[in-house]
């Protein structure tokens, strides 16, 4: 049953999964190894694009964040079923459905990784405009939201497809 998924299809996604999941790990460390040798968060400034090191113990762009270890440690573990569930529906999937579930999976293994290994997220690029600030957040956020917008464009694009094709039944 395992040789089933062993095909083409399953080494580019896992290929696909490895890669986001790998430029996430190399930006964070090399981000925190320049915090380090900085002695600083404020890593580098400029009109548009400061890095700045943050440690998020929330969901994306700091939500949910939480003092609480039991809690941080139940959000983690709903994280943790969310990944299985989107493995399992990336591996029932194709097209471009296929290919934004991967990147939803290849961020949020990113970021798991830095749950259970530093009990919080490194998030560290931080954009703006005069005074006003995006939320500062990472590569694998870039990936996970990215993943989110082809879901819904999707969506959007099959649920009008489906309601062209039920109007012209009746």
């Amino acid at each position: 049953m395992i040789f089933k998924f062993l095909s083409k299809k399953f080494y580019i996604s896992f290929s696909i999964v490895s890669l986001i999941y790998f430029l996430d790990r190399l930006s964070k460390i090399y981000v925190i190894q320049l915090d380090k040798n900085n002695l600083g968060s404020e890593i580098f400034n400029s009109t548009y694009l400061n890095i700045v090191l943050i440690w998020n113990k929330g969901i994306a762009f700091g939500l949910l964040s939480f003092n609480e270890s039991h809690l941080y440690n139940i959000l983690s573990l709903i994280i943790s079923i969310i990944v299985v569930i989107l493995v399992v529906m990336s591996l029932k999937s194709q097209g471009f459905k296929r290919y934004s579930l991967l990147m939803i999976v290849g961020g949020a293994l990113g970021n798991l990784h830095d749950r259970i290994f530093f009990n919080a997220v490194p998030d560290f690029i931080d954009f703006h405009v005069g005074n006003f600030h995006w939320f500062i957040f990472n590569v694998s956020d870039i990936f996970i939201t990215l993943g989110v917008i082809g879901m819904i464009i999707l969506e959007v694009v099959e649920n009008k497809t489906e309601k062209k094709n039920n109007d012209k039944k009746y």
